[in-house]
């Protein structure tokens, strides 16, 4: 679905990113992935090259936080490949600490990652994927982007902000065959769930419809479906991908 396509993901050595990079690997993408340090890209390659030897991927570490590091990255990776047809923005970080206990350097460092970060990579991005004639960005959004969350502000701000920023883009960027979407993923079992007590797990399941959380690949086929052509008069859009569970 993505033969001779480039894409660059983002929190891409885990979880969700993780899945994102396999998925688009095996649809015959070549893929960059992004992660916080060199260690965690090392192992991430290792592992997919494990599985299949013949997969076009590789890794950066860029401080996406930092415009000017992130532009730098891409333009290499544009040197490159000559290309950049599909970024998804997927880094984030999540907390759930009460407003009482919300340090304000807590939340500035979501918003930086989860937002700014975000604004950075696609900015970055941006010219190249004019340039070569359109593009497709996706974000990571969240179902608590929507309905919000009893604690833990910061998280569903940053999401609400990512929906806004995902509208907007695609607004302005369709003018430029540049589609602009985002996933909004339910209860999804990565690393943040693991740290979820059990006796606080029982009772989310029992608001999804479908009866179980999902899993990363779930959320890796929705991001391949709207990155493909079988997307390609979607626009705007934020699809929950979260068993019909409500908050």
């Amino acid at each position: 679905m993505l033969k001779n396509k480039v894409a660059v993901i983002t929190g891409g050595t885990r979880g969700i990113g993780y899945a994102t990079v396999k998925k688009f690997l095996d649809n015959n993408c070549k893929v960059i992935l992004f992660g916080s340090k060199k260690e965690s890209v090392d192992k991430a390659i290792s592992e997919l090259l494990k599985i299949n030897k013949n997969y076009e991927v590789s890794g950066l570490y860029p401080n996406i936080c930092n415009f000017d590091e992130t532009q730098r990255a891409f333009e290499k990776i544009n040197e490159k490949y000559g290309k950049i047809d599909i970024l998804i923005n997927n880094a984030g970080i999540s907390a759930r600490q009460s407003i009482y206990d919300y340090k304000e350097e807590d939340f500035k460092k979501i918003i930086d990652l989860n937002v700014n970060a975000v604004f950075n990579c696609s900015k970055a991005v941006l010219p190249f994927m004019k340039k070569n004639g359109g593009g497709v960005i996706l974000n990571t959004s969240s179902m608590v982007g929507i309905y919000g969350q009893p604690t833990g502000c910061g998280y569903p701000a940053s999401k609400f902000a990512i929906n806004g920023l995902t509208k907007s883009l695609a607004r302005e960027l369709g003018r430029d065959n540049i589609r602009v979407n985002a996933v909004a993923p339910g209860i999804i079992q990565t690393d943040m769930m693991k740290n979820v007590p059990k006796e606080i797990i029982k009772p989310l399941i029992d608001t999804i419809s479908l009866g179980r959380i999902g899993n990363p690949e779930d959320i890796a086929n929705a991001f391949l479906f709207l990155a493909s052509d079988m997307a390609s008069y979607i626009t705007g859009a934020i699809l929950s991908v979260d068993g019909a569970a409500r908050s």
